[in-house]
């Protein structure tokens, strides 16, 4: 005989629930797939707006659907890696150094036709003081003590009218927060200490050096030696309108363009480096520059 299928209610209730169950799963997996994408909509808002690609992306889509054959023609084939966020330790560059903790520059300025421009009063040509001074020069006169005597032996004094650089107070102020100012010249001190007692009233110049504190060469006279101000010469510069005068240190040597009573503007500037040597040789190429007037290189480095 053959089994017969019996109907049973209570199977056919667990049937119905079960499937009751899967559905309700089914949608409770939905509602919660549902929230995650609004949170991470949300999540996204609060960072940046999102763009479609990303809200796109959540509900599952990805890039590629995104663009159609045309698009896929015009896109390169090779794919761009996002860029580093650092640069790697070994091609970094060096951080600069602080200004605080390289120390204060040395500057060693020249004085006549650097600085000033003097003239004795007698030999000056009234109209070339009269154009100077509406060209807006300061100048003065002033007495310094010659180096010759008169016939009753006694010290000549000169008069001799000054002109400055124009800028000249302004220049000294600015370079001395920054650097120790020092005046070197080849005049005599006799002529040149009432001068800069003049131009220097707030003594902004650390030291003063005159005429005896040159060195001879066999090539030129009146040399300004840096070593007799520091051994380092790694921060320390030298402006003079004469290149003669640094032909012993010529990668610290800045030239100038000479300054007289005619000449009514300027702007002549200074740099600040953390060894002012190469800078200087970048810009002036010194040591070829003596080369050609039969001076050879010094065996200075750097």
């Amino acid at each position: 005989m053959a089994a017969a299928e019996v109907f049973s209610p209570t199977a056919a209730a667990a049937a119905q629930q079960q499937q009751r169950g899967k559905a309700a799963s089914q949608a409770w997996r939905a509602v919660v797939g549902w929230i995650g994408f609004l949170l991470q909509v949300l999540l996204q808002i609060l960072r940046g707006t999102p763009s479609c690609a990303q809200l796109l992306s959540f509900v599952g889509f990805r890039y590629p659907l995104l663009s159609g054959p045309a698009a896929s023609e015009t896109s390169p084939e090779v794919a761009f890696m996002p860029l580093r966020s650092e640069i790697p330790a070994d091609v970094a560059p060096a951080p600069a150094t602080p200004p605080d903790s390289l120390g204060r520059l040395t500057v060693v300025l020249d004085l006549d036709e650097t600085l000033v421009s003097a003239y004795e009063s007698s030999s000056l040509p009234a109209i070339v003081r009269t154009q100077a001074v509406e060209a807006g020069l300061h100048c003065f006169d002033m007495e310094c003590i010659s180096s010759d005597k008169d016939v009753d032996g006694k010290q000549k004094v000169n008069h001799v009218t000054v002109f400055e650089r124009p800028g000249l107070h302004e220049f000294l102020q600015k370079t001395s927060e920054f650097a120790d100012l020092i005046l070197f010249t080849a005049g005599l001190e006799g002529y040149a200490r009432p001068l800069v007692d003049r131009i220097d009233v707030h003594n902004r110049f650390r030291l003063r050096l005159y005429r005896p504190s040159t060195v001879t060469t066999e090539f030129r006279e009146h040399v300004k030696d840096l070593s007799c101000v520091s051994k380092d010469f790694c921060r320390m510069v030298i402006v003079d309108n004469n290149p003669f005068s640094f032909i012993l240190q010529p990668l610290n040597g800045i030239p100038c363009v000479p300054f007289s009573a005619g000449q009514h503007s300027d702007d002549q500037h200074l740099s600040v480096q953390k060894d002012v040597r190469p800078v200087l040789y970048e810009r002036f190429h010194m040591p070829e520059w003596f080369q050609k007037h039969g001076i050879p290189q010094t065996n200075q480095a750097v």
